[in-house]
């Protein structure tokens, strides 16, 4: 007598239906006929995924269109993506079709404060966006606001030479990086509300490890923005419960704050910061646009995310590179020398008269970008290189590729800060040119970095005193500069770790 489960046929049947409906939704071919770019091949079913989820994303996908080309179409799953890997192609796409990339596609979760629907890193190319890029230009971060808070970040540099020195009589190892996470993180807090964060009841440490645990989840992020759309059909918010507890957590921190700041500033006045700005222009009833308390938090999370550990890296990659380069060292000690003199510390309004030690933190964020991909969407069909570019289709510029580009750098993989020099180099215009064309260390055209002053005068100061007060030993001759893709940046597999010696 032959017997049926008939609980396992049930479920049996179910599975065959789930994969014929993910088939549908994730394998079908489109049934357009493009003329798209050359694809690579790719493994079944997850396509080309395992280069996303690979430890050195930026050199897997390199070394594709090292092969490929430079423009490629791939995949993940069916999710369509553009592959951007040379200054050429790039800045094609960013001169004639800025306006077509001005916005990044959906958010993977949008109720998250993390790179959700409330901050402006995913906002659409709308009033939101504009609202909030001319209130940065105009208030935030105009040149006013930045000569405003200079004493600030005198004060936390001064902080910041202090600990190094310290650490240097008593023949202690300094680890770079976390030296310079405590003075990005106390400028930024300052900023942004007038303290720092308390070291002493965690408030710091809290912060501190919100911004890691970001970082940790930003493939998550990415993939769950790339797939949102196919997934909704199944109704899988994929990664909503690990996005959703950082969230939560800022959230909560930043609540308090906000009602902390606002407190204060009825009690006692003070100088204008980022939180009061944005306060005021919530509490506007006739403001052009009305933002909510959500989106003052998320600009703040991303702020924090954004502004963070993007400039410890740049510093750390560029003291490493400097170690292993004495004559750079020695040539940006001399200028120091020279324009600043041995009496003072450096100060921010000297970067100007310092050319040399703006080449070397350039040369730094060139062969290191912080972010080495640029991500946006293609809202509009168009055609690029005379290959067809479908609508909604997902833009990745490789800018680790890019400013590594054999065609446009002479020796791309030195270090060679005269680069930036240029003797015959003539006027503003070309430089803006060439920066555009094959330097994008913080993106290009309208969806590029609108703190990038800051980030230059953050990661010029610290560099600057480093270079001006110590000398610095290390292990070995020559600095590891092995490297990983941690979250959304570049950053060394082994910290940099050196004795200063004043």
């Amino acid at each position: 007598m032959v017997t049926v489960d008939f609980q396992n046929c049930f479920i049996f049947t179910l599975l065959c239906l789930f994969s014929l409906l993910c088939y549908s939704l994730f394998f079908k071919k489109p049934k357009d006929c493009f003329n798209l770019p050359p694809s690579p091949p790719s493994l079944p079913i997850i396509r080309h995924l395992h280069l996303i989820l690979s430890a050195l994303t930026h050199k897997s996908l390199q070394k594709l269109s090292t092969r490929y080309g430079p423009l490629l179409h791939i995949r993940i799953f069916s999710v369509p993506i553009i592959l951007v890997s040379s200054a050429s192609v790039a800045y094609e796409i960013f001169k004639s079709h800025d306006v077509n990339i001005s916005s990044r596609g959906a958010a993977a979760i949008d109720e998250s404060l993390l790179f959700g629907s409330y901050g402006i890193v995913n906002a659409p190319y709308g009033d939101y966006w504009k609202f909030m890029k001319k209130l940065i230009v105009t208030k935030l971060l105009r040149q006013q606001a930045l000569d405003d808070s200079r004493g600030v970040r005198a004060e936390e540099l001064h902080r910041f030479y202090g600990s190094i020195l310290d650490k240097a009589r008593k023949n202690e190892t300094v680890e770079i990086a976390k030296e310079a996470m405590m003075l990005m993180n106390n400028i930024l807090c300052r900023m942004v509300m007038g303290r720092c964060l308390s070291e002493v009841n965690g408030e710091a440490e809290r912060v501190r490890g919100l911004v890691g645990e970001s970082y940790g989840l930003t493939k998550k992020v990415f993939l769950a923005a790339i797939l949102r759309r196919p997934l909704e059909k199944l109704r899988i918010p994929l990664f909503k419960t690990d996005i959703m507890d950082v969230s939560n957590r800022f959230n909560e921190l930043l609540e308090r704050l906000l009602v902390e700041h606002k407190e204060k500033l009825e009690e006692e006045h003070h100088s204008m910061d980022m939180m009061d700005v944005l306060l005021e222009a919530y509490g506007n009833e006739s403001s052009e646009y009305k933002i909510t308390r959500n989106q003052i938090k998320s600009f703040f999370v991303e702020f924090f995310v954004g502004g963070t550990d993007t400039s410890v890296q740049t510093t750390q990659w560029t003291m490493a590179e400097i170690i292993n380069n004495p004559n750079v060292l020695e040539r940006m000690r001399e200028e120091i020398d020279y324009v600043v003199g041995k009496s003072r510390l450096i100060q921010e309004t000297d970067i100007t008269n310092l050319p040399y030690l703006q080449a070397v933190v350039k040369e730094g964020l060139r062969l290191h970008p912080p972010a080495p991909f640029v991500t946006r969407t293609f809202q509009e069909r168009c055609e690029v290189k005379g290959f067809d570019i479908p609508e909604k289709t997902t833009l990745v510029v490789n800018a680790y590729a890019v400013m590594r580009d054999p065609y446009s750098w002479e020796d791309p993989n030195e270090f060679k800060p005269e680069r930036f020099l240029g003797s015959s180099r003539s006027g503003e215009e070309e430089d803006e040119k060439e920066q555009a064309l094959k330097y994008v260390p913080f993106g290009s055209g309208r969806r590029g970095c609108p703190g990038v002053n800051l980030a230059y005068i953050f990661v010029g100061t610290a560099i600057g005193v480093m270079v001006q007060c110590f000398d610095w030993r290390i292990k070995g001759d020559k600095v590891n500069m092995e490297e990983t893709f941690r979250g959304m940046s570049l950053t060394m597999v082994h910290p940099l770790k050196c004795i200063p010696v004043p």
